[in-house]
């Protein structure tokens, strides 16, 4: 039986896990302190129970977060069908640290590869990063072979 979209058991799901583990940043949502939306691509690590990021400490985004933590994460790939796509809603937390974030090295290997990782990484030791962690509250896959948006469902 196929688990319901908004279970937090379809990250189990076979196309959730190769989503996660992709190289496509995911898009990060969230609102602005005005109200309105906002989207930004960005690195990311799923640690089995976050989808975290790195940023820095003056990014705009944590001054929105402060205000509201609720937000969505879609990691895609949509270059050739049939289209996956994870869609996920959960709570962000901010934690200020005084060097790279670890999840967001972790991000830096598996986006440049090990040597530009490491050389890119090695040109930002000492700077201090924001850890934002996004725990998922919903969670949905689509992958256009056996789920599909609910508009399409027959």
């Amino acid at each position: 039986m196929t688990t319901m979209q908004g279970d937090l058991a379809v990250l189990q799901d076979p196309v959730a896990q190769q989503l996660l583990e992709c190289r496509q940043p995911a898009r990060f949502a969230y609102l602005w302190t005005d109200g309105t939306p906002r989207v930004v691509p960005i690195w990311f690590t799923w640690t089995g129970e976050e989808i975290v990021f790195g940023t820095p400490p003056r990014a705009p985004k944590l001054k929105a977060l402060a205000a509201n933590h609720d937000v969505a994460v879609t990691i895609d790939e949509s270059a050739a069908w049939p289209y996956k796509v994870l869609l996920v809603r959960g709570d962000a937390t901010v934690e200020l640290q005084d060097d790279v974030v670890p999840e967001y090295a972790q991000s830096a290997h598996r986006y440049m590869g090990p040597e530009q990782g490491a050389a890119f990484l090695s040109q930002m030791r000492g700077m201090p990063m924001a850890r934002v962690a996004v725990r998922p509250t919903w969670a949905a896959v689509l992958d256009f072979e056996t789920r599909f948006p609910s508009a399409l469902q027959l």
